[in-house]
């Protein structure tokens, strides 16, 4: 290991163990929720017969906890990504230091695999077993081209809302409550086809554990063509050559270890600039 990876991993650790942590909680968020709703003897499952209002009950949980990690003190400080994807592009677009993109990634994929493993200790084979099996995502009836597709146009739009909010100090505070949504919505809707990963840190933690790896090329390619096909579009649509910062939320006073954070270099006061801004909107300004 280089003494840059090791000046990164002395320097910004906490940053990585927030990384780990967070999509841990997220999947023992999922499964906790999908083995309420989805395990034949549950209470919860006999109550409500219907499959979509259940993954629309899902999607609710699922968009609150990815809303709550985001705004969290941890996710103000490591940015909320929580995906090896969403690293990867804030990487192309010169944000995220090389070793801080490969220990993210790392601190990701052991975080949602620990998440999964706990929840089967506490669990058990309610959590392990079919239907709910681990929370795997696989192709659905539609087959592989339909799960790809999926997979594909949902990273994408979750991206580009992704850029577009961050980068406008009116809109960034709303970020987790957009990406919220959209999950939500993915979750009712989509994961009839794929499952809704969009995450190939969330896939890999639940095929691990269950041996269930059909389409698995389909959770590691189409969330990378999405998200980098997003950031390529934001760009020409906005006409922008870069960004703000790798954050999601950058409503915070925590550190920032990203490269070239704008807030950074011009010393800006997000929360003081924010409140200005909103201040300006209701005197109509």
């Amino acid at each position: 290991m280089t003494s840059q990876a090791l000046n990164s991993l002395r320097d910004h650790w906490p940053e990585y163990l927030i990384e780990a942590a967070g999509l841990g909680l997220f999947m023992i968020s999922a499964g906790a929720i999908a083995t309420l709703l989805e395990y034949p003897q549950s209470t919860i499952h006999h109550a409500i017969a219907d499959p979509l209002l259940r993954r629309a009950l899902m999607g609710l949980a699922m968009g609150a906890t990815l809303a709550g990690l985001v705004y969290s003190p941890w996710g103000r400080q490591s940015g909320a990504h929580f995906n090896p994807v969403v690293t990867l592009t804030f990487f192309r677009l010169g944000k995220v230091a090389t070793w801080d993109a490969v220990f993210y990634i790392v601190a990701q994929l052991a975080g949602g695999l620990a998440g999964v493993l706990l929840l089967l200790v506490v669990i058990g084979e309610a959590f392990g077993r079919p239907p709910v099996e681990f929370v795997v995502t696989v192709p659905g009836p539609a087959g592989q081209l339909a799960a790809f597709a999926a997979e594909l146009l949902t990273s994408f739009g979750l991206m580009l809302t992704v850029l577009y909010t961050t980068n406008r100090v009116a809109l960034m505070r709303y970020t987790g409550l957009f990406a919220a949504l959209l999950l939500a919505l993915y979750i009712t809707f989509e994961s009839p086809l794929s499952g809704t990963s969009m995450n190939p840190a969330r896939t890999i933690a639940s095929a691990l554990p269950s041996g269930a790896w059909q389409g698995l090329w389909i959770y590691l390619v189409a969330p990378l063509i999405g998200m980098l096909a997003a950031a390529d579009a934001y760009r020409l649509l906005t006409g922008r050559s870069n960004v703000m910062c790798a954050k999601l939320n950058h409503i915070t006073h925590r550190r920032c270890i990203f490269h070239r954070c704008w807030f950074k270099e011009h010393a800006v006061d997000v929360p003081r600039l924010a409140a200005q801004q909103s201040q300006h909107g209701a005197n109509g300004e």
